[in-house]
């Protein structure tokens, strides 16, 4: 038996299945300058939505929450400078840290931009947004019949 290779000019459905940001977990949490994003969880309710970010060592003035155009953007900078310095062998060392990050959420249109809190506590820092009143769901009733 004999292997026979099949022209064809057509691409296949498989071709760049394996090509889709879907299967490229290398890249998925970091941002172009190789910085690692923090990681997100979105949960919507009834009357709010939640978005809850993994960002622990931060303190809660490290964030700059920012509400733009329906555009919800969390950030952080942080940068640290550590010497140290031994007189006694003329050897000074200083390290320079700096982290930045930024992620942006577009808020859907049942979202009220103007009830919107945020809590930082363990290392998570947990953003709810209202929905407005016309968004919220209503719970089912019974309709008597007469």
């Amino acid at each position: 038996m004999s292997l026979v290779r099949l022209s064809r000019n057509y691409p296949s459905l498989f071709d760049h299945f394996f090509e889709n940001d879907f299967f490229n977990w290398s890249n998925q949490h970091q941002s172009p300058m190789n910085a690692t994003l923090p990681s997100v969880n979105i949960k919507e309710g009834d009357k709010s939505f939640e978005v809850q970010m993994a960002a622990p060592g931060l303190k809660k003035e490290d964030f700059k929450i920012e509400i733009n155009h329906n555009l919800l953007t969390i950030s952080s900078e942080n940068k640290v400078e550590k010497e140290t310095k031994k007189d006694d062998e003329c050897y000074t060392c200083r390290e320079f840290s700096y982290q930045s990050f930024s992620r942006s959420f577009t808020l859907p249109d049942s979202a009220d931009s103007e009830k919107i809190s945020a809590k930082y506590e363990d290392g998570i820092l947990n953003v709810t947004i209202g929905k407005k009143k016309e968004a919220v769901v209503k719970p089912s009733r019974l309709i008597d019949i007469k």
